[in-house]
């Protein structure tokens, strides 16, 4: 009998050591997360040049009822990509040349290239005297190129000069098929400290 009972415990203990080895392979210690998932989007640089749109004598024009005035009641001052001016000694002609950087546009360094082929009749203040006061200089050995003095960022408007005033004694008949030239570049400011830098990185074709 003792026997038997000691047969029994023993199965009983068997079973008690299969049921833990069993039910601890439910019993570490768990855990898990949600997955991470990268969405790419490409960053861009975009900018627009324009300025006042003027009659022939450098008088901003106004949009009124789809019309173009030159009266400021109740109107919107219209932007354009040219003017035509027709030159008079000693006058005053606006030109407002202005970079517009786009709401989706990357921090960037901005460029303008002023071919100014009245450069020898203005009178002052002279447009390159203009740009530097607005905090442009010219990049290295450039003659024609400019930076600006600081990055641009997203709904900025950078004003490069006013306009221009040709000198009293000018000699306007030669310079009847001159033109000011104004083109605006930029680069991604990321990777570049200074704006001289991105400019060299510039494409050549730029140049």
């Amino acid at each position: 009998m003792k026997n038997t009972k000691k047969v029994l415990l023993g199965g009983v203990a068997a079973l008690a050591l299969v049921g833990t080895s069993v039910f601890g392979t439910y019993m570490y210690l768990q855990s898990t997360t949600g997955t991470v998932k990268n969405t790419f989007t490409v960053g861009k640089v975009a900018i627009t040049l324009d300025e006042a749109d003027t009659d022939e004598y450098g008088a901003k024009l106004y949009v009124k009822e789809g019309e173009l005035v030159t009266d400021k009641t109740d109107t919107v001052a219209d932007r354009v990509q040219a003017n035509e001016y027709k030159l008079i000694p000693g006058h005053n002609y606006l030109k407002d040349p202005t970079v517009h950087v786009s709401s989706e546009s990357e921090d960037s360094w901005l460029f303008v290239k002023v071919e100014n082929g009245i450069s020898n009749i203005e009178a002052d203040k002279k447009i390159a005297d203009q740009m530097a006061d607005k905090g442009w200089s010219l990049v290295g050995t450039e003659t024609t190129v400019y930076a600006y003095k600081d990055k641009v960022t997203k709904n900025d408007n950078i004003k490069v000069f006013d306009g221009f005033t040709l000198t009293n004694s000018a000699t306007v008949e030669s310079y009847a098929n001159a033109s000011i030239t104004i083109t605006a570049y930029a680069v991604q400011a990321d990777g570049f400290n200074t704006a001289a830098a991105a400019w060299t990185a510039a494409p050549a074709t730029w140049n």
